[in-house]
């Protein structure tokens, strides 16, 4: 069997016989779930980034998590679903997160809901960025990780799915300082195929029966896209799933970084799909295109470096606070990892001297005030 190999199949809606049927298509040219043995204990890394109710689209719908849990747990398996939010990593945290989510879903299935909340350190002397990190203790404790992501638009990556959901093996309050270690896209980009290639998930699966347009990945709106997506490849898996909404795969820093090491092609064309991934191409999609002037000008000649500095000016994306739609909470100033941010007369205020552009605001703003604003000149050369 072609390890490379993604599966796509539709899901027009999250009711059990739907995902029941949807999960077992995807899977069988995966070879379905022949590899799961009496007794293992499996962990499903979920997107739980915040506690937010299913019909957000910001986590992975209960329904999938709930369908997939049945399945292992018929092979004798046992099943823990986990994840660390954007948040303290304990129990008041996680249990809100599980219950608004909808979590007891899973669990009535016979899922446990993670509650080891030890952090462990990890040494990796393969890794080109992460070569120690922290990482949540839970998944110590099984025989195989299965990465169930939401596919969503990101403010720094511009894709969320496959890979960047392993960011979630980092303790919550410990992800800014990862922002701050690695504020250039590519390295934070690298970082996470490091963490990628450390945890090996054996299976990668993607929802996308409803995904997250615009200002994602947590403050965007919810969009109709009606299927699921497979792989034991999160890079081939994220290329199919950049292609099918309009993004460029080239243009994803973790695509790119992956495409490095000889992980995935470029495009769609070159993957190996089953389904006829074609057919669910859109494009009414609402993106955020976050272009790093890295990716086209050389900055190993004095020239190159002038450019670079201009472009990056000219054509990097940044936050910026959308007016009228700040109410003072504080919550983007508490996770800004280079502390860029006051509040002044109950607004946010953000000092560009210092801010990293790493979207943690963005992404942790419970209102949505903060934004991903492109420049004049990026939004005329992408249309």
């Amino acid at each position: 069997m072609n390890p490379d190999l993604v599966a796509i199949v539709p899901c027009e809606d999250y009711r059990p016989e739907s995902c029941d049927a949807a999960l077992n298509a995807v899977l069988e040219p995966l070879g379905g779930l022949q590899w799961v043995t009496p007794g293992m204990r499996i962990a499903i890394k979920a997107n739980l980034v915040a506690a937010a109710k299913p019909e957000k689209a910001v986590t992975t719908h209960p329904a999938l998590l709930t369908a997939l849990t049945k399945l292992l747990i018929a092979r004798g398996a046992s099943v823990v679903i986990g994840d660390s939010p954007g948040n303290l990593f304990n129990a008041t945290v996680l249990n809100r997160v599980y219950s608004v989510a909808g979590l007891e879903k899973a669990e009535a299935a016979g899922a446990e809901l993670n509650r080891d909340f030890s952090e462990k350190e990890a040494y990796d002397a393969d890794a080109v960025q992460a070569k120690t990190f922290s990482y949540t203790g839970w998944l110590d404790g099984v025989d195989a990780i299965i990465n169930f992501c939401k596919l969503k638009s990101h403010g720094m990556m511009s894709l969320s799915a496959a890979a960047k959901n392993l960011f979630g093996v980092v303790p919550g309050t410990k992800k800014p300082e990862y922002h701050y270690r690695f504020p250039d896209p590519n390295d934070f980009a690298d970082m996470i195929v490091d963490l990628d290639t450390y945890f090996a998930p054996v299976l990668h699966l993607c929802d996308a029966v409803v995904a997250m347009e615009g200002n994602g990945p947590t403050q965007g709106k919810p969009k109709q896209l009606g299927y699921l997506l497979a792989s034991k490849n999160p890079h081939r898996l994220d290329v199919l799933a950049a292609t099918l909404i309009g993004l460029t795969p080239s243009e994803i820093p973790t695509i790119a970084a992956a495409n490095r090491r000889g992980f995935t092609p470029l495009t769609a064309e070159e993957l190996t799909v089953a389904g006829d991934w074609k057919s669910f191409v859109r494009d009414d999609f609402e993106l955020i295109r976050n272009r790093n002037s890295n990716l086209f000008v050389n900055g190993d000649t004095l020239f190159g470096r002038a450019a670079q500095g201009v472009l990056n000016v000219c054509l990097t994306s940044r936050p910026k606070v959308k007016r009228g739609a700040c109410v003072g909470c504080g919550r983007c100033r508490d996770v800004c990892p280079a502390h860029a941010i006051e509040i002044v007369k109950g607004k946010a205020i953000i000092d560009r001297k210092y801010c990293i552009k790493c979207f943690c605001c963005q992404e942790f703003c419970p209102v949505g005030a903060m934004r991903v604003h492109r420049t004049a000149i990026a939004r005329m050369l992408t249309h």
